[in-house]
This record gives C-alpha cells, structure tokens and sequence, in this order.
C-alpha cells in the first residue's frame, strides 16, 4: 500500500484517535519521502516535444523550403482546421492572444468613449486590451466559486453605469472552464451587447457542447507555449460568427491593408508567422487526447485529495478543490486550489522541488499602472480574496502518477 493508501486507511479508522494518528503519520512519514522525492516540475516542455518530435521538425522543414515564412499556406491551413475546432465559421490567425482580444475589439468597432465590462481577476492583457482600443474597462466582481466573470456583478455594473457607452462584455474562461455563458447571453439580449470571449486559456473547452470560440460574437485565444495548445514562441487567434468582422480583422492585422500597399486604416502588424501555423497544425491534432489526459490528470488529484483528507468546503477547514459547472467541459489549462496559508505552502513545495505558480498574486484593479480607472483595496472582495488564496499544481498529459502523488503527500505533510 502507498504513503496515500495508508494514510486514507488510518484516516478512516474514525475519532479522535484516529486524526490525531493520521497527523503523526503524515508528519513524521511523508515529509521523510517528499524530501527524497525527484523533482517535479510546473510544466516540462520536453516531454510533449518527444512524442511529436519528428512531425513537428518535418513541418518546420518544409516552410524552410519554401521561404514562405510570413501567411504562408500552412497558415490558412491552421486558420481552416482551427474554426472548424471551435465550430466557428473564420478564424484569423495573429502575432499573440494579447494581439487577439485587441483584434477583436478593434474589428468590433469598440473605440474612445466606449466602455467594456471585465473581470479584475485575469491576466494583465485582458484589461490592457481594452484601453489599448482606447476604451474604458468597467470592472465587475467574480464568481468566488469558479473564479470567472459574475453575471450577477456584471448586471450590477450595467446597472450603475448611466452615462457611459458601455458596448461589450468581455468574460474569461479563467484556467480552461467557460464562463457562465446562459447568463451572460442573457445579459447581452436585455442590454443590446456584444459578448467577446477571451478564451486564452480554453482552446478545446465547451459550454453545453458548444466550443469555446462559437459562443461569443468575437473570441480570442493565445498559443503561448505554455498553454493547451501552445506554439513555439507567441501566436494567437481570433474566431468569429461574422464576416464582416472576419474581413475587418484581417485587415487591421496587416498595417489595415485590404490590398498589397494600399492601407484603408491605421491597424497593427499582427501576423502569424507560418513555422508557428505549421507547429500548432501539429499540436491540435493531438489536442483533444492531451485535454483528455488533463481531465484524467485532475480527476486523479482530486481523488488523491480527498483521499488524504485534504478536501474541505473552505479554506478554514482545509484545502478548496476545483469545481465544474456541469454544463461545462473543462480543459484544466490549471489546475487550482485554495489553501490557507498558501505562500508558506507554496515554498514548502519549492524546498521539495516541487512546481506551483500563483495565477494571480495581485488583482488588476490594484496594479499600479491600472490606478487611473479609479478602483480601491476592497472594492472587489472575491478576486481579492481567491489572489490571497488560489494556488496552481503541476498539470500536464504527460505528468505521471507517482508525479502527482508526490505533489499530494508533500502538501498532506505540509498540513499535518
């Protein structure tokens, strides 16, 4: 029986005696075999690279051949394959997913004196964005649950924003799970908006069978490498319903040229370069089984976590899982906990040589670059919170067992 087995045994032996002989167990047990432990790492490149090494340095080949380095065909050929992934009917692929949400904003037609509701809790390049088209991001609260956009803090803010063109709503699907998208399709119908995805992090997800990339009149996604579905350096895509933002998009990526020397506007050079095009063909073949595998790969820390009797409600009582909505289908880009005392666990596991990474420590509201759009300390209490608390765990399809078995003891001892 593993180090786990026995401490699951020992655990269900019930009562007080047995918590407290749990907690000698893992105390003075596991720490001893996480401390003998190998490595493991956050995310580990090489591993994916080997099983596709050789159609991968195939296709790098042949655009070396034929020079076509910037559009090349390969890059239609990602554009095609990728809508028809996502169920959407264009796709155009970009320089970045940074690039993405401004291409899709920009072709939407959302510019000074519009406003855009977002979430605080996200990567800096969802806000950003939005001032980039020269717009003014609306902040509202997330779900404390899923840690997505609130529809409910989102009415809140239509609600209260008389005065201001407010033109779109722009959710995340934060760590691979789409946002609540009934409610928030409901939003846009009551209030005449636009819904943009940022799905950055959600290439393969879906909401009740539909892909992330056709839910929203404009989607983006970022293919830096260390996501799901990842090039060899930036790239990202915009997916559309329309095309007439298809067209526009296409435009805006290329110094707004519709024809060769000819600019109808001021847009941005924002091509995807064909090596990364050829790269990404490659990797979404293998895209739904690598999802796949990350599902499995969180399904087993779960298990494993429960089984340690780690699982609470609440991080007063032990550590917060992560949850599904069950319309959702997950791609678990993260994989992320709430843990009291997270910092002195996270270097806990950094002794141990174990990977772990905050996503995110500060919510956007409180960067110091963003302090103009006005926001305090406090006025979003849910994203403060989860920044104090989440913590990412190793999750990759090609993490093993004993890999993630380490993680969990290591945290069990932690806590013991």
């Amino acid at each position: 029986m593993d180090t786990l087995g026995r401490a699951e045994s020992i655990r269900r032996s019930g009562g007080e005696n047995g918590r407290l002989t749990l907690a000698h167990f893992l105390r003075y047990t596991m720490t001893e075999v996480t401390h003998n432990s190998q490595p493991v790492p956050m995310l580990d490149f090489s591993r994916q690279f080997a099983g596709i090494r050789q159609e991968v340095l195939s296709a790098l080949e042949s655009v070396c051949d034929s020079q076509q380095f910037i559009l090349g065909p390969e890059v239609a050929h990602f554009e095609r394959d990728a809508a028809a992934a996502c169920a959407a009917p264009y796709a155009i692929g970009c320089a970045s997913g940074t690039d993405a949400l401004w291409l899709a904003m920009a072709a939407a037609g959302i510019g000074p004196g519009d406003a855009v509701v977002t979430t605080p809790f996200s990567f800096f390049a969802t806000v950003s964005s939005i001032l980039r088209c020269g717009a003014q991001p609306l902040l509202a609260d997330i779900d404390p649950v899923t840690f997505n956009l609130s529809p409910g803090a989102v009415e809140e803010v239509l609600q209260s924003s008389a005065g201001k063109t407010v033109k779109a709503i722009l959710p995340v699907h934060l760590y691979g799970q789409c946002a609540d998208w009934d409610a928030f399709s409901d939003l846009k119908q009551r209030h005449n908006l636009l819904l943009i995805e940022d799905a950055a992090q959600a290439f393969g997800a879906a909401w009740n069978g539909t892909p992330a990339g056709a839910l929203g009149d404009l989607s983006a996604f970022s293919f830096y490498p260390t996501k799901n579905l990842s090039a060899f350096g930036d790239a990202g895509l915009l997916t559309t319903l329309s095309a007439e933002y298809d067209e526009r998009a296409r435009m805006l990526r290329a110094h707004g040229m519709r024809r060769r020397y000819f600019h109808d506007e001021v847009g941005w050079n924002s091509r995807l370069d064909t090596l990364q095009a050829a790269v990404l063909s490659i990797k979404l073949r293998h895209l739904p089984a690598w999802n796949q595998q990350r599902r499995d790969r969180a399904a087993r820390y779960d298990q494993l976590f429960r089984g340690a009797g780690l699982a609470a409600a609440n991080t007063t009582e032990g550590i917060v899982l992560p949850i599904t909505d069950p319309r959702a289908t997950p791609v678990f880009h993260q994989y992320v906990i709430r843990a009291p005392r997270r910092d002195a666990l996270r270097e806990y596991l950094t002794e141990r040589r174990i990977g772990s990474e905050i996503y995110y420590p500060l919510p956007l509201h409180l960067q110091t670059s963003l302090h103009e759009l006005g926001y305090q300390r406090g006025d979003f209490p849910a994203s403060e919170a989860a920044a104090a608390e989440v913590l990412a765990l190793p999750i990759y399809p090609e993490l093993r067992d004993d890999e993630q078995q380490t993680v969990v003891e290591a945290i069990a001892a932690f806590y013991a």
